[in-house]
Parts: structure tokens; sequence; C-alpha cells
């Protein structure tokens, strides 16, 4: 009796566990809400675990809470999810044609009085750490302590974003040059068999990063290869397992 009380103790944690250890979810078009998307690259930015959805929309990749979840699908723009559960998600995706164009704003007149200094502004006094204690009294509203708050989480913050940024950049590359008629003229593959090569053989933001300047077209005639040794069924998206299914 002990030791099967003993065992249930050791394997309830595990099993919750692998059961907390996956993503999962079902992604549709932000326009038409209830519109599913079937075959959206799922890759695990953190473990570079990389997954495809099945025909129904639905995905399930291995993940943890922290993980940064990448979507991207020929037509939409690429998008990321920041994972602070494992709960089920519901991910929309934006068709590029309904994208918002970038804002020109080079033509823009800045009012130079926003660059000046407020004249009601108060005054403050630096704080020492040494000397008289008459310099160290806060005799205004804003002191110089104060203007280092928060100073190392934006830095972190602004970090982040230049990488976004950079990301973003290079996605655009990539759609730019692997794309339907890219591939078109090199290949001699058409309907499913295209779109399920692109999917599967969609070079990666690292991989580009790390081969500059990265030469699409010897990529692509090196994918067809490896391309052809696939059986039928291995060219074919794979279905997943229906998320409402217990195992």
């Amino acid at each position: 009796m002990y030791k099967l009380i003993l065992f249930l103790l050791i394997a309830v944690p595990f099993g919750t566990f692998a059961q907390s250890s996956v993503a999962t979810g079902a992604i549709y078009d932000f326009s038409k809400k209830t519109m599913t998307l079937p075959g959206v690259t799922v890759r695990n930015l953190n473990s570079k675990k990389i997954v495809s959805g099945n025909a129904a929309g639905k995905f399930s990749i291995n993940a943890k809470v922290g993980d940064l979840l990448e979507f991207s699908l020929i037509g939409y723009v690429t998008d990321t999810v920041y994972l602070t559960s494992l709960l089920p998600k519901a991910v929309y995706m934006v068709d590029k044609s309904n994208s918002l164009n970038d804002v020109d704003i080079r033509g823009v007149k800045i009012n130079k009085s926003i660059l000046s200094p407020d004249p009601m502004a108060e005054k403050y006094t630096q704080m020492g750490t040494g000397g008289n204690l008459e310099r160290k009294k806060m005799t205004d509203k804003v002191g110089g302590l104060s203007l280092n708050l928060g100073y190392g989480k934006y830095k972190r913050q602004q970090r982040k974003e230049a990488e976004l940024e950079e990301r973003e950049t290079y996605l655009a590359e990539i759609d730019e040059n692997f794309n339907e008629k890219t591939i078109g003229n090199l290949l001699k593959l058409e309907g499913d068999d295209l779109k399920n090569f692109m999917i599967i053989y969609r070079p990666s933001v690292l991989k580009v990063q790390s081969e500059r300047p990265f030469k699409y077209s010897y990529y692509i005639v090196q994918a067809y290869h490896a391309w052809l040794k696939l059986s039928p069924k291995e060219r074919k998206l794979q279905d997943l397992p229906d998320l409402g299914k217990k195992n």
C-alpha cells in the first residue's frame, strides 16, 4: 500500500509536467474571424522546433511559458506570440493586403518649441554621497536619483524592439526572394506541391543571417533535390491530432 502511494506521488508531478510542455491552439484569418488557416508554419524561436498547422488550422508544439512562437503563412503578415501560459491559444493573422502602409514622415515639420526646455519646470539639485548634509536634502519635486528608475528595463526593451525590427527586415527579404513566382521560374512545381514545398523549405531567419549574402536561387535548387527524395506522403502536410481528444 505504501509503495502504491509513493508511486502515485512520484508519477503525478511528472504527468502534470508532461501535459504542460505543449502549446496548442487554432489559427484564424483576422478579417474573417471564423475562417481557420491551414498549413501555418509555427516556430518555437527558443527551442527551434518547427511544426505545421493541420487542415483544420490547429497546431500543437512543444513549448514552455516564456517561449516565443512565430506564425508565418504565404500572403499573411508574420506574427509572434509570447507565451504567458500554456492554455489553448486563438491566433489571428492579418492578410498582407489588409495591412497598413508605412507612414512617410520625411516631410513632417517639427515645432522647435517642443525641443526647448520647459520654462515652468522646477530645478533639482544633484544628490551627493558625501560632504555637506545640506546637499542631500530633497528641496524640490524631482530628485536626480529618480531619473534613473527603470532605465535598465527601458534599455532591455529598446534592445528587444531593435531585434524584432531586424527580424522583420529579414522576414521581408525572405518573402521577396522565396515566393511562388521566384520558385516557379526555377522549378517545375505548381499547385499543392508548390505550396507544400514553400512551407517545408522556407529558410529561417537564422539561416539567412548566418549566410550573407544569402544565395536564394542556390538554396532553392538544393531544397528541390531534397524534395525529390521525399516520398509522396512526406511531401504532404501531416494532419495533427484533434486537440479535443485526450490521449
